[in-house]
């Protein structure tokens, strides 16, 4: 069996920082984990406004508190995220995420991170990056 605890993966390596100061995620779950999936507690930092691509990724998103918005780009349409709310980016598609208020998401990504990943210039992460170690 595998434990972890959110408080102390966030004072390791798995904390990873938004090099353009969006957000916070911590990986939980990652690759090496072997669990097909990898599962994340990401922060939205409040005012954040940014475009996203996830290309080689499918992503499910939950809001466990917070406010704010995901736009998809294709077509326009707008999507309120609020506590309990779930959101799924099953075509990958391009979208805005904006947070009025700080959001606290958790986030399950299909193929896994593999833990070190920030998005590229298009807005997706790429299929290897560096492995994080226990």
């Amino acid at each position: 069996m595998l434990v972890r605890q959110l408080q102390e993966a966030e004072k390791t390596d798995r904390k990873i920082v938004d090099p353009n100061g969006n957000w916070d995620s911590t990986r939980l779950l990652l690759k090496d984990d072997n669990m097909g999936f990898s599962f994340h507690i990401t922060t939205i930092y409040e005012g954040a406004d940014f475009r996203m691509h996830y290309q080689n990724h499918l992503e499910s998103v939950y809001c466990i508190s917070g406010e704010g918005e995901v736009e998809t780009l294709d077509d326009g349409k707008k999507y309120a995220i609020t506590p309990g709310t779930l959101y799924n980016l099953d075509k990958h598609d391009k979208h805005m995420l904006r947070a009025f208020k700080e959001m606290k998401l958790a986030c399950v990504f299909n193929p896994p991170l593999h833990g070190t990943e920030v998005h590229n210039k298009d807005g997706a992460y790429e299929l290897e990056a560096d492995t994080i170690s226990d």
